[in-house]
């Protein structure tokens, strides 16, 4: 039987993917929601990240098959994680997030624009929590008791972490795509490009912790083509 790990974008935390680890668990599904926070206060953050993610997956006991989901920053971190486990994994499906780009920083591949206006944010070398970043809050689509977990479990993240480039790794096993909002449908488009299986949810990015049901179905059906 395969296991999902499900993993939070490192600019939240794990209380942003629980409601989807409990439908997917409540319909059978092993599922592991692996919680990050720790690592991402200072770097190297991306070797701490993947050090911390292997050693999670050690402590829980978990036995391959694995399939790695990752939501949003975490999603270009997935080749790195499946490298860094002695487990047979096998598949990785993004999460609402941008492709890996191996050797690159996030900085070189966003628009110049949102770095400068990102970088202008950075006090004592932190970027404020996630949820500030937007002249309207993104929490605000959660209902309020999770929000307010949301919002104390976002860490200020080091601006060196979108300087990093990521880890050179590549995968060439399966792989799967979940579109949770418009904003990355041209990931999605490519993921389809490249003959992978892919579902969309006409949502937000939050989807995972508000609609969770629909993710699940998604995630399910990526799952059980890839």
């Amino acid at each position: 039987m395969v296991s999902v790990v499900l993993m939070h974008s490192p600019f939240l935390g794990p209380s942003s993917m629980r409601p989807l680890a409990d439908e997917l668990a409540s319909d059978g599904v092993a599922v592991l929601l692996v919680d990050l926070r720790m690592t991402i206060h200072e770097a190297p953050v991306h070797q701490r990240l993947i050090g911390a993610f292997a050693d999670a997956l050690e402590d829980a006991g978990v036995t391959g098959p694995l399939v790695l989901v990752g939501h949003s920053g975490a999603g270009p971190l997935l080749p790195a994680f499946a490298d860094a486990l002695e487990l047979d994994v096998a598949g990785l499906v993004f999460l609402d997030s941008d492709l890996p780009t191996p050797g690159r920083a996030w900085r070189e591949t966003v628009d110049p624009a949102l770095v400068s206006q990102v970088k202008a944010s950075v006090r004592d070398g932190k970027l404020p929590r996630w949820d500030r970043w937007f002249d309207s809050d993104p929490l605000r689509l959660v209902p309020a008791g999770l929000r307010e977990e949301m919002r104390d479990e976002a860490p200020e993240v080091p601006w060196e972490f979108l300087k990093e480039q990521r880890p050179s790794v590549e995968w060439s096993g399966a792989c799967g795509y979940v579109l949770l909002s418009p904003v990355y449908e041209d990931a999605a488009l490519k993921a389809e490009e490249l003959g992978w299986p892919v579902e969309r949810v006409e949502s937000h990015h939050l989807a995972a912790a508000t609609s969770p049901s629909s993710v699940a179905a998604a995630l399910k059906s990526v799952l059980n083509r890839l």
